[in-house]
């Protein structure tokens, strides 16, 4: 037989109290057990005339017994009233009614007698009438209310709601949820929302402690959530990963709830569960901690072992620097950046024909193994095609607004709509998401957010409207309080999404441990998959090379000195001064040496077959430095070399764009230059 559970036996017990057994004995038993609690206050009123008759026959003919008995009793209801202070009024009043009233009926007792006048009269009808009273008083407090109405409605009165119905509230750490109903025909969800900010000040808490979370399938019902302590306020620093060389299908912990709970999201969808895959926008104004919860976000990612990230910031990695060495492939803004959105959108089809050629409906963490499982094969003989498998593909556009000023703001589209499908997370972060900056089709297709503060006029920008409504209220904080935060993500329970969050501090004792962590993905970490790779190869040719295997990748300055640019002393030289003897003496004036360099011949104008020979040599150089977005800007110092203009650069560009050399951007006057095929 299972084992009863001990909601049942409590219930088996309280019936039993009820019932009573059948016999006398067990009759009463019953009787007594219900009558002790109410036995006190006649216990009270029966010492009291005990007291009295015995104080008669000691100080029936004492003056002094009488001042004494006076003052004491005067005392006594003093003593009362004071103690009841943290009591309800109503309770207070009584206890000191009875006091006074037992302590006057003793001192008349004890100095006329028990008996005298209406003495014992008072004693016989006013004593049960008080002890009753307080009988009464028991019963109504323990009585439970039927309709399961909270018996104290001021604080509901007082917020408008006095008519709602509170149910049994569930008391957790920091956390009490308590079902709410309406006044049916007479009230909505509107209405609790509306009252949210009142009810905070009826209990003395911050707007964002109350949050109200409706019922789905009922226009008046629904949970209010009290977190009465706010757990956020205490700066926890972050010490490292969460999960170092987990999949990047776990959830990623960016920080902590109010209540103490881990703040988590995640990024690829899981078909067990029904999640779905998802793209984030990070929203957040200046000093709002935007980039600390940006440094969250990245270290997570990169300690998984099935992940790669593309990373673009015009700010020149100023936040990200110690994590750069992870990345796949990281640049900075202008022309690097339209190159990577170009390959992002290039690799995208490619990845999606891989996953559906190996029987995958959305990227797994098995995708990322090398498929040995003739279910996943993309042979046609029922045997496994041992592929190299595919990472997770994360695209990151930091401060992404400079990339909409020069992109346009619908740059970021075909990637939010198609990019979930081929095992790809796209990251926007921003100070201001509207529309004037970001089309309306992007920002749908934007699932995800991490909403922080902001101006109070932005917060439609940010955050849903029911979100909004349910509590969340980042205007509130706008840059006080850096690091809050709410997050709205597929995976996230609904009625978590007005709940306020905090991610994990970033200082200058977080450098070496980002430096250790982007050093083990460098050794541990995956690397990009023959497809991904070559997609993004053709497009963006050597401007892509993958992660460097030893570390940050020097800038171009540096990569530039060779070992023949320095002499003996160390010195760097420039290739040109190479031959130079600095200690030889200086050649003798030559004729023609005083002639005007101004207002002569600008020398030889090339003919149209060797400038258009000329413009393929600069489109091939131009390859081979990696920009591999141009346009007629790019050429001014060419024209201006070979006495050419700008209007033959832009006829040149269209021929090549003819010849297929170029392909136009999604830029006016912007061109990407095709690569040329190399021979295997």
């Amino acid at each position: 037989m299972a084992e009863r559970t001990q909601q049942q036996q409590l219930a088996e017990l309280l019936e039993a109290q009820l019932q009573g057994g059948s016999d006398a004995g067990g009759v009463g038993k019953y009787l007594l057990h219900r009558a002790k609690p109410h036995l006190p206050p006649w216990l009270g009123w029966a010492g009291v005339g005990l007291a009295g008759t015995l104080g008669h026959l000691r100080w029936a003919d004492s003056a002094a017994a009488g001042v004494g008995l006076t003052l004491v009793s005067v005392a006594l209801s003093g003593a009362t009233w004071w103690a009841g202070r943290s009591t309800s009024q109503q309770r207070r009043l009584h206890s000191a009614i009875t006091v006074a009233a037992g302590s006057a009926w003793l001192t008349a007792a004890c100095l006329a007698g028990p008996t005298a006048g209406p003495i014992d009269d008072l004693y016989l009808m006013g004593g049960p009438a008080v002890a009753l009273s307080w009988n009464i008083r028991m019963v109504l407090r323990h009585t439970a209310d039927p309709t399961g109405e909270s018996g104290d409605k001021g604080l509901l009165e007082k917020v408008g709601l006095a008519r709602a119905q509170l149910g049994t509230a569930k008391v957790e750490p920091n956390r009490v949820t308590a079902p709410l109903a309406v006044e049916a025909g007479e009230q909505t969800h509107d209405d609790v929302t509306k009252s949210l900010a009142r009810l905070a000040s009826a209990m003395d808490l911050p707007t964002s402690a109350l949050r109200y979370t409706p019922d789905p399938g009922s226009a008046r019902r629904g949970e209010l959530v009290i977190v009465p302590e706010d757990m956020l306020s205490e700066v926890i620093e972050w010490e490292g990963p969460s999960n170092l060389g987990g999949s990047i299908a776990e959830p990623l912990v960016i920080g902590r709830y109010d209540d103490g709970s881990p703040l988590v999201i995640w990024l690829p969808g899981d078909p067990e569960s029904g999640r779905n895959g998802t793209h984030v926008l990070i929203a957040g104004g200046t000093g709002s901690g935007k980039g600390d919860t940006a440094l969250n976000v990245l270290s997570e990612i990169v300690s998984r072992q099935d992940v790669i990230v593309w990373f673009s910031d015009p700010k020149a990695f100023q936040d990200f620097a110690p994590l750069r060495p992870a990345l796949d492939w990281g640049v900075e803004g202008g022309t690097p950046t339209e190159v990577l959105v170009a390959a992002v959108e290039a690799v995208i089809p490619a990845r999606t024909g891989w996953l559906g050629a190996h029987g995958y409906r959305q990227w797994v963490p098995e995708a990322a193994q090398q498929q040995t499982s003739p279910e996943h094969s993309c042979r046609g003989d029922g045997r496994a095609c041992g592929c190299e498998g595919m990472p997770f593909l994360v695209t990151w556009f930091e401060e992404a607004a400079n990339t909409l000023r020069l992109m346009g703001d619908d740059a970021f589209t075909g990637i939010a709509q198609e990019a979930r499908s081929a095992g790809m997370s796209l990251i926007v972060s921003l100070q201001r998401p509207s529309y004037d900056q970001m089309s309306t089709s992007t920002r749908a297709s934007l699932p995800s957010v991490i909403a922080l503060g902001c101006d109070a006029r932005d917060e439609g920008f940010s955050l849903p409207d029911e979100v909004l409504a349910a509590g969340a209220h980042p205007g509130a904080w706008g840059n006080r309080r850096p690091g809050y935060c709410y997050v709205v993500s597929p995976g996230i329970p609904e009625d978590r999404y007005p709940s306020p969050g905090r991610g994990w501090r970033f200082t200058h004792r977080a450098v070496p441990v980002m430096e250790l962590l982007a050093q083990w993905a460098q050794r541990n970490g995956a690397t990009a998959d023959p497809v991904t790779a070559g997609a993004a190869s053709a497009v963006a040719g050597t401007a892509y090379a993958g992660r460097p295997a030893d570390g940050i990748e020097q800038p171009p300055v540096l990569k530039a000195v060779k070992e023949d640019d320095v002499d003996d002393a160390g010195t760097l030289v420039d290739p040109e001064d190479a031959g130079i003897d600095p200690e030889a003496e200086l050649p003798e004036p030559e004729q023609g040496d005083d002639a005007p360099i101004f207002g002569q011949e600008q020398g030889h104008k090339p003919s149209p077959e060797e400038a258009r020979r000329l413009f393929a040599a600069a489109l091939a150089e131009f390859e081979t430095e990696g920009r591999m977005v141009v346009g007629p800007k790019d050429f001014t110092d060419w024209c201006d070399r070979h006495n050419l203009s700008r209007s033959w650069v832009s006829l040149r560009l269209k021929e090549a764009a003819q010849d297929g050399r170029l392909v136009p951007t999604n830029s006016t006057g912007r061109w990407r230059i095709v690569p040329v095929p190399v021979a295997a």
